[in-house]
């Protein structure tokens, strides 16, 4: 039976445990290149027993950053520190992954701990994309540039050259963001994507975007590694993005030679209620899991390990993603398997070993 510590394989690479750290933005690069900062916070949870370690959102054009903190791909200069990153995490026993993202609308913010609300151009913004001229609302109130076609081949193209990097800097897996409310996710819900032309209106057309990045990504990303796609199952809104949708979609990017779906939701629509409580996504995860006949990985208030462990005995997901948990504890994989009676499977690092 599979359990939170039992090894999972996909395609060529095997995590030796369940656990994953859920990309998280942490707003310290400079100019988009990765340092010491990103070093030790994914190398401590490498050294903390994660079996998957995936890098914050990415982004794959220098417009696409959320904030200007944000880590980037979109040249060589940034390869190297990430480079460094994966050397790491691997000579500790992590695969490591990588999100790839676009902030679409929501780009050119002020990092959170300085208000997180639209930067000016003045103040170091600049005019962010957008399927369609709509604000998101709150403070991220600059309309976006609507998308031209041009635009929108050039930024599938963005993500294609930002994969091949990945792939040079040494990422065994990779993930698409198409989730809280970023570009990809603006695409598929008719809350942000007013468009007429054939990325607007219908499903098949509000899909489009995605499915032809994920095809231009798949053409250049090795078969021998797993490509993962995050969705926001849900805009928890009447007329938004729904889960009927994220089943459906989650069959058509199996198709084009996606490996597994993260679940997430919301952050697509300012006014959203999101009713959070602990495990709240894994119902996403275990529908499109059955339904779309594809792995799962599955985030949002997970904290506990026999909380996470019984979503995978049971099922339910075939990952458990932790974020602010691992944030404040490192070394919860390690503390898990101690408590799930797993402790021979996950032996500290030496250094460490004293201590446990």
């Amino acid at each position: 039976m599979a359990h939170l510590f039992a090894p999972l394989t996909l395609k060529t690479v095997t995590l030796r445990n369940r656990i994953g750290v859920s990309p998280m933005c942490m707003y310290a690069a400079e100019d988009g290149v990765a340092n010491d900062w990103h070093l030790v916070h994914l190398g401590a949870r490498a050294a903390g027993g994660a079996g998957l370690v995936i890098a914050e959102a990415t982004a794959v054009a220098p417009e696409g950053r959320i904030t200007p903190g944000c880590a980037g791909l979109w040249t060589e200069k940034q390869l190297e520190p990430l480079a460094r990153v994966t050397r790491f995490l691997k000579q500790h026993g992590a695969v490591p992954g990588i999100q790839l993202a676009h902030a679409g609308r929501k780009a050119a913010a002020a990092r959170p701990w300085e208000g997180g609300a639209h930067l000016s151009d003045a103040a170091g913004g600049w005019t962010p994309l957008g399927p369609s001229a709509l604000a998101y609302g709150g403070g991220l109130d600059r309309v976006p540039r609507e998308m031209s076609a041009n635009d929108i081949a050039r930024v599938e193209a963005d993500f294609v050259a930002a994969a091949k990097r990945a792939l040079a800097a040494g990422y065994e897996w990779l993930e698409l963001h198409s989730a809280h409310g970023y570009l990809a996710h603006e695409f598929l819900s008719p809350l942000s994507n007013h468009r007429t032309d054939r990325y607007g209106g219908n499903f098949e057309n509000r899909i489009r975007f995605l499915l032809e990045t994920t095809r231009a990504v798949r053409g250049v990303w090795p078969e021998r590694l797993p490509l993962t796609v995050r969705l926001s199952c849900t805009d928890w809104v009447d007329g938004g993005w729904t889960i009927d949708e994220s089943v459906e979609l989650a069959r058509r990017l199996r198709a084009e030679g996606v490996d597994l779906i993260d679940c997430s939701s919301g952050g697509g629509v300012h006014a959203a209620k999101v009713p959070a409580a602990p495990g709240f996504h894994v119902p996403f995860a275990e529908r499109i899991k059955r339904e779309a006949g594809i792995a799962t990985a599955v985030v949002g208030l997970i904290t506990e390990p026999k909380q996470a462990d019984a979503i995978v005995r049971e099922g339910r997901a075939d990952v458990v993603l932790l974020a602010r948990e691992l944030l404040r504890d490192p070394n919860w994989p390690l503390r898990a398997a101690r408590e799930l009676g797993q402790a021979g499977v996950l032996p500290p690092p030496p250094p460490y070993a004293r201590a446990w």
